[in-house]
């Protein structure tokens, strides 16, 4: 059956919100969570971008979910040190984290003054990038020359079982790259052709382990309202790549933004104030094969809509609805 799982929006809300917000979609019934990975937000309106992984640790000792990363080794981040960061979560939580790998985005990459690479570069790197961190969580000791540089490394705490690294695609063109190295694939919601093709390509290079989904929607107590918070949150983020992976700067994303109408941000959230919407395109996406699929509200305020999917939504998918 699939897990539905509840996402945690660092670019959006303090972690302190975001702490509580965990806890109480445990309460409601929620089987997982997962969380972004950002050192900015994609607009100065969301306004907040904590540290993931400190919050982590801190959401696995406040709740008994499982958890999940998606992350972007190579650039702002040391593949060594992403190992060792996985290494302890695992080890304090056995069996309860998991870690996607991606090439990222350069709104959070051009901090460290490198320049940020061409996409077959990344692409190139992140290879390199998950060798490092298999061979590492496996006990090696690794020094490695190339597009990162490894130099005699060794992480010492490390967990009795490997958690999955899951590779995070958006294109069937990386989806079916993914099958080559991954425990499992991500992606985010699209047309329903476009992730059956996601799937697709992924299962048919070879591709093992589950599933991941994660949807952006947004609701409220009424359509207009629901509307009105996708669009004011999440207009930045209807771009296609490459545009979502080269802008640098929040300015950026939001002086290209302007004139984005709600009915285009409607294109990539499901925005809906009736709970049995939301449940009919959970559904689809279920049908599709997804093992889990976490639940990203767009907007910033998370209690009500955590307690609506907790008592009108999940239970409909459970199929123990009276």
């Amino acid at each position: 059956m699939t897990v539905y799982g509840i996402h945690a929006s660092h670019e959006q809300v303090h972690p302190t919100a975001l702490l509580a917000a965990v806890q109480r979609a445990e309460a409601a019934g929620f089987g997982a969570a997962m969380c972004s990975d950002h050192f900015s937000p994609w607009s100065q309106r969301q306004g907040q971008s904590a540290f993931a992984w400190s919050w982590l640790g801190a959401a696995l000792q406040a709740t008994d979910l499982p958890f999940g990363v998606v992350n972007a080794p190579g650039q702002r981040y040391h593949p060594a040190i992403i190992a060792q960061a996985i290494g302890t979560l695992s080890a304090m939580y056995p069996g309860r984290f998991w870690a996607a790998l991606g090439t990222g985005e350069a709104s959070n990459e051009h901090i460290t003054g490198e320049g940020w690479p061409r996409k077959e570069i990344r692409d190139a790197r992140l290879l390199e990038c998950v060798e490092v961190i298999r061979d590492l969580l496996a006990g090696k000791e690794v020094s490695h020359d190339g597009l990162v540089t490894v130099d005699r490394a060794r992480v010492w705490t490390r967990p009795a079982e490997v958690p999955n690294l899951v590779g995070a695609a958006v294109s069937v063109a990386t989806a079916r790259k993914c099958a080559a190295w991954a425990d499992g694939l991500i992606t985010v919601n699209a047309p329903v052709d476009h992730l059956r093709q996601m799937i697709d390509a992924y299962r048919s290079a070879g591709g093992r382990g589950k599933v991941y989904l994660q949807v952006h929607l947004s609701w409220a107590a009424d359509d207009e309202t629901a509307a009105a918070i996708a669009h004011e949150q999440w207009r930045s983020n209807v771009f296609v790549p490459p545009v979502c992976w080269d802008l640098e700067m929040t300015d950026h994303f939001d002086v290209v933004s302007q004139h984005v109408t709600a009915e285009q941000v409607a294109k990539v959230v499901n925005v809906s104030a009736q709970p049995n919407q939301h449940a009919d395109w959970l559904r689809q996406y279920a049908d599709l094969g997804f093992d889990e699929i976490y639940l990203h509200h767009v907007g910033q305020e998370l209690d009500a809509f955590i307690d609506v999917f907790g008592d009108k939504v999940l239970p409909q998918l459970r199929g123990d609805a009276s």
